[in-house]
């Protein structure tokens, strides 16, 4: 999952960038604003962003969709929004949260307009929380076809829960769970307060644990 996936140009229309800008030497900060310069973003420079993030992309889309043949056409079309759209993001700091955000919902649209749910999001290694409020793994030493089935209409479950979760519940379960940011880190990157992530996160995990609390039980 970590090679990068190319962008169409004849697709986002990119135009020629200076050729005198050394756009490797760039913080992430200016890069990013250098890709807001102008009516459309400057081609070599948004390379060099898709080089330094692509792995990201590849990250979110890989544990949402594991299974899916298609997350290379998932990751360039997150690019492709991005090209798109990157000049309205004001806060160049916070592109990161930003990015993921374009990645997972692209990946709940693309989900609905399936209308079906493919098999498990990828949250099935154990995992501590320093809150311990909720364990995604479900035990077992060698499951039969009873509760590998059982497991996997959970796991469908799940996923279908996620997407139900309104905009911000979602976002932030999904940084946590999957991302794996820490709360500080979510509370800078989605502009609201500690305290808020908190709340968001624990009300996203209620309403998860009360739409699967059968599967929880068994």
């Amino acid at each position: 999952m970590s090679q990068s996936i190319p962008v169409s140009w004849s697709t986002v229309d990119a135009r020629l960038p200076e050729a005198s800008v050394q756009v490797d030497k760039l913080s992430n900060h200016d890069l990013i604003l250098r890709c807001q310069t102008g009516l459309r973003p400057d081609r070599v420079a948004f390379a060099e962003l898709m080089r330094r993030f692509q792995s990201q992309v590849d990250r979110v889309l890989y544990h949402l969709a594991p299974d899916w043949a298609d997350r290379a056409d998932l990751a360039q079309e997150v690019w492709i929004r991005v090209y798109r759209n990157v000049n309205r993001l004001q806060e160049p700091p916070k592109f990161r949260g930003w990015l993921s955000r374009i990645a997972t919902n692209l990946f709940y649209d693309e989900l609905r307009k399936r209308k079906r749910v493919v098999s498990p999001l990828s949250l099935d290694a154990p995992r501590t929380l320093e809150d311990g409020e909720m364990d995604w793994e479900i035990a077992g030493d060698t499951p039969g076809p009873e509760e590998e089935l059982t497991t996997r209409e959970f796991y469908e479950q799940l996923r279908s829960a996620i997407a139900d979760l309104p905009e911000v519940f979602r976002t932030t379960i999904v940084l946590r769970e999957i991302e794996g940011m820490a709360y500080e880190e979510i509370a800078e990157i989605t502009g609201v307060s500690l305290g808020t992530v908190k709340s968001r996160i624990a009300r996203a995990r209620s309403r998860l644990q009360t739409q699967l609390q059968n599967y929880l039980d068994s």
